[in-house]
């Protein structure tokens, strides 16, 4: 089965979006707020986030409002930023009891935050959703599930790990473009580096990579799964970032990118750096299974055939993944547990993945051969179903805490300013360790 290619929104018409959202909102949550149940079909709205594809849905809610004229879904992408945007103005709405859709997406960093106040969800155990258990993995469901027993979350995506790269600039470098001679170029993160370096050498106006951000996340869960798969806090919610070796040496690797004159400079998720993507400023990214859909909607069709996927240096690892949620301020909660029900199904994560390359937490579609087999076309037919599915069962869940949002945003800020010269080299540890502080706080 083949992917197909799509463009992703900027971040200026997503945060538009976003506010466009919060006034059509502010007066009541759920759907259609204040209309008659008698006045026509009930309408779900369903909040997403993230760029190119984002959660992937455009087909799967197209089947859906064709087979049901009673209930309507309405998707609202409201941004490509979870954590700086979308997160932030979910909490206020979430708080306040008003302006939040029927179904909400919540990324794997919200998930804590989410867990810890069960308030603001409704239960789908009401709704018989307790019987999906078996269609996920142990963790995937647990983290759905509030300390008080409260099913609040049903899975979408998982991240899984693999790099993608531009095969065309590669064979200009003189190295390989066929995916499997390129991921054996680079078994190591050094001998990633040392790659780079030559490629540097023959390609004068290419950076090897976009910036520190997204390499910094790809080896810090690698790391992470070495170091008792946890980043930023412990399973006690305790801040642990100086002390665990996993955040050293992710920020010890991009410091070092960034000193070499390695990367583009370019922060991930931004306007620039979704220019930079289009027109070749950097030839590799660190790719999840949903990144895919961000590098082609951003380079676009003069991007296909260009890009392919290779292996990550260093073995597996998972980035992201996402959760669906139906707040307690719906109106409709009833056929928002049924819209979620439908867009967790192995079928619709199957044909999610098959449209857009989201890997599916549903273990049914993992194992489906629609999924095992899927190619991408935009990237040169590479075989990301046998990519992804191989990670998917690998996969060891990183435990992020509470308030994990806001210090990824305050450390992400210290390794952006360190690679663009706002941050010296040499106090940006300490940066770093201080500024995590007074987010945990």
């Amino acid at each position: 089965m083949m992917i197909s290619k799509r463009r992703g929104l900027t971040a200026a018409s997503a945060l538009a979006a976003v506010v466009l959202a919060v006034t059509s909102c502010g007066s009541g949550g759920g759907a259609d707020s204040g209309a008659p149940a008698s006045s026509g079909p009930v309408t779900i709205r369903v909040q997403t986030f993230g760029g190119g594809a984002n959660f992937g849905y455009k087909n799967a809610i197209a089947k859906w409002n064709a087979e049901h004229k009673d209930i309507q879904i309405k998707e609202e992408h409201l941004t490509d930023q979870f954590e700086q945007q979308y997160w932030p103005q979910m909490i206020q709405w979430l708080t306040s009891g008003t302006g939040a859709g029927d179904v909400v997406g919540i990324d794997e960093g919200g998930m804590g935050l989410a867990k810890a106040h069960p308030e603001w969800w409704a239960d789908l155990k009401e709704y018989g959703l307790e019987s999906r258990k078996a269609d996920f993995p142990a963790w995937k469901w647990e983290n759905g599930v509030a300390p008080d027993g409260k099913l609040f979350g049903l899975g979408t995506d998982i991240g899984g790990m693999s790099l993608c790269y531009r095969k065309d600039l590669f064979e200009q470098a003189g190295l390989p473009g066929d995916r499997d001679e390129v991921s054996a170029l680079w078994p190591t993160w050094d001998d990633f580096m040392k790659v780079g370096r030559q490629f540097q050498s023959k390609v004068k106006d290419t950076k090897w990579t976009d910036g520190t951000n997204t390499l910094y996340q790809v080896v810090l869960y690698q790391e992470a799964a070495k170091n008792g798969n946890v980043t930023y806090f412990d399973q006690q919610n305790n801040l642990i970032l100086d002390k665990n070796p996993a955040v050293r040496t992710a920020f010890d690797f991009a410091q070092k990118m960034s000193q070499q004159g390695m990367t583009a400079k370019l922060r991930n998720f931004s306007d620039e750096w979704a220019a930079g993507t289009q027109r070749g400023a950097f030839a590799t990214v660190g790719c999840p299974s949903w990144m895919l859909g961000t590098v082609s909607g951003n380079a676009g069709d003069a991007g296909s055939g260009k890009w392919d996927v290779a292996s990550v240096p260093g073995g597996g690892g998972n980035w992201g993944g996402s959760w669906l949620a139906v707040p307690a301020q719906s109106k409709h909660p009833k056929e928002a547990a049924m819209v979620a029900d439908y867009l967790t199904q192995a079928q619709t994560q199957a044909s999610v993945f098959a449209d857009f390359g989201n890997m599916p937490s549903n273990t049914k579609a993992q194992q489906d051969p629609a999924v095992q087999g899927a190619k991408n076309e935009y990237f040169n037919d590479a075989p990301i179903g046998e990519i992804f599915a191989k990670s998917a069962a690998d996969l060891q869940p990183v435990f992020l805490g509470v308030n994990h949002t806001q210090v990824k945003n305050a450390v992400e800020a210290v390794i952006q300013g360190m690679d663009d010269g706002s941050v010296p080299y040499d106090q940006a540890w300490q940066q770093l360790v201080d500024d995590a502080a007074k987010a945990a706080d």
